[in-house]
């Protein structure tokens, strides 16, 4: 292969690689991750929102759908005093 060839297929070869690093659009994170994107601890999503939530589960897999979370949020806010 010339060195010009290498370049080429480089070339076509890197818009592909480019696409597949897009990140993929999550539907369930695993408890660690969903207590993460509450802004709390493993401790406290264990004891205070995972029994209202419906989890997933595969063997020890556990995890929690997106709209799940979002589900208990929008039951769970309160409107601030004004």
């Amino acid at each position: 292969m010339t060195a010009e060839t290498f370049r080429a297929t480089q070339a076509v070869e890197r818009p592909a690689q480019q696409q597949r690093a897009r990140p993929t659009l999550r539907l369930a994170l695993t408890r660690a991750e969903a207590a993460e994107a509450l802004g709390m601890s493993m401790d406290s999503f264990e004891r205070y929102v995972q029994p209202e939530l419906r989890l997933v589960r595969r063997g020890r897999l556990r995890v929690v759908p997106v709209r799940e979370l979002e589900r208990w949020l929008e039951a769970n806010a309160e409107r601030a005093l004004g």
